[in-house]
């Protein structure tokens, strides 16, 4: 039976170097092993494909890619980057601060990284250029920036992880908060450092009224309050996860109105947009469930933790392999479908040498935010780059010291645990 994992396996590796789409990719997988097995019944394929997408939890993913559309049709993007202008307008690197504080900002009402670096890549990219900003520069903080989206609630990331491995949604979003806080900082901070070398001059350098940034702030303060109403709401048992995506659309809905910028054509754009995003989702959960489910029936997550606690006697050195692991795969396969083909099988080894739930959950999922920038497969690397004409050489180039500091962010969220866990010790 080996034979036919093997046989699954680089089918599945062969459509992926081919450029098939992913969950084409996974499916050829799974199906070349119910084709190849005389014993097992090719109409179960079909059905744990259907029953993949059936989860409850997994209802969160359209409701908050929806939100996040309503919300960029709702004109919530411009007030919250004129409140992030007033809070960095005296930093060197001006637009690039601009850039980072928004995307963290933009990440507990998106969701979705690809989004947000294409719509920064639209709106600031020029802007940042017009300011003497290179374009590679200003690509690469775009890029990177957006990659704080995943890790700040309601990051998708976290919600197909939570669900796969049955951990607490609302924990993973309380984590979040802090990781993607810390990724924030660090990156301002070297932003500040690069900047002040270049020449990169702050937006303004007389300062800032208090009263200003209480108006710019009284102008985004309504959105602001989404994340706080998600966390508050579930750690509350006010609702549930899935049940919070609801309430994030129909306050998305209420802000357009209120703002007077969301009509009819709008929202049917806007359903319309979630379901080509969700259904793009939903059919690589489909495809990696059923993949899933081929390598639980030849028991290769059992008999893989056995091989590694038998091998690594040392929880650091299996972190220090995991991490090596999860890098490379982030630079072939796309985060969603890493995430369900590899969970069932990297968490109970996480278990078995005694790591915390929460911190392997950031160690893998902040692993697949550096994948998604990363070469050859980097999907967001070619989406800014695609979206300003950035050349990828240029891109790369440049991007070495912010690699640097995402390497650094990984070695903390992996070696010193309060990171991840502070936030759910303090509020569970």
């Amino acid at each position: 039976m080996n034979t036919l994992i093997t046989a699954s396996v680089i089918v599945l590796l062969l459509c992926l170097f081919m450029k098939v789409p992913v969950f084409i990719s996974v499916l050829a997988g799974s199906g070349t092993y119910f084709l190849m097995s005389a014993n097992v019944s090719s109409q179960i394929l079909a059905q744990r494909f259907a029953s993949g997408v059936e989860s409850v939890p997994l209802l969160a993913v359209p409701f908050f890619v929806c939100a996040g559309v309503f919300m960029n049709y709702s004109g919530v993007t411009e007030r919250i980057m004129a409140f992030c202008g007033a809070l960095t307008g005296r930093m060197w690197g001006g637009l690039a601060q601009v850039n980072i504080l928004l995307s963290t900002l933009m990440g507990g009402l998106s969701g979705s990284s690809l989004a947000d670096a294409a719509m920064e890549a639209k709106m600031l990219v020029p802007e940042m250029e017009k300011k003497g900003m290179s374009k590679a520069f200003s690509t690469v903080v775009t890029a990177f920036s957006s990659t704080i989206t995943p890790l700040i609630p309601p990051g998708i990331a976290m919600i197909l992880y939570g669900s796969i491995a049955n951990i607490s949604i609302g924990q993973l979003f309380m984590t979040g908060i802090a990781v993607g806080l810390l990724m924030c900082v660090t990156m301002m901070i070297l932003t500040t450092f690069i900047a002040h070398r270049r020449g990169y001059k702050p937006m303004r350098t007389d300062k800032i009224p208090v009263t200003e940034k209480l108006s710019a702030f009284k102008h985004a303060a309504l959105p602001l309050c989404l994340p706080v109403i998600i966390i508050g709401g579930i750690r509350l048992g006010i609702f549930t996860p899935t049940e919070a995506g609801a309430i994030a659309i129909l306050y998305s809905i209420l802000l357009g109105f209120m703002y007077h910028r969301l009509n009819t054509r709008n929202m049917v754009e806007g359903m319309q947009e979630t379901i080509v995003t969700t259904a793009s989702i939903m059919l690589i959960v489909g495809a990696a469930s059923a993949f899933a489910w081929v390598l639980t029936k030849e028991r290769i997550p059992q008999m893989l933790t056995e091989w590694i606690v038998a091998t690594v006697n040392n929880k650091y050195l299996f972190l220090i392999l995991i991490n090596i692991f999860l890098l490379i795969v982030g630079m072939f396969i796309e985060g969603n479908a890493a995430t369900i083909v590899l969970v069932p099988l990297l968490v109970p080894m996480a278990r078995a040498f005694g790591i915390h739930d929460i911190q392997f959950a950031f160690v893998f999922i902040f692993n697949m935010a550096i994948g998604s920038i990363t070469p050859p497969m980097g999907t967001i690397m070619f989406v800014s780059c695609g979206v300003t004409g950035c050349k990828i050489r240029d891109f790369l180039r440049e991007a070495v010291p912010y690699f640097i500091q995402m390497g650094v962010c990984l070695l903390l969220i992996t070696f010193v645990p309060v990171v991840t866990t502070f936030m759910v010790d303090l509020f569970y």
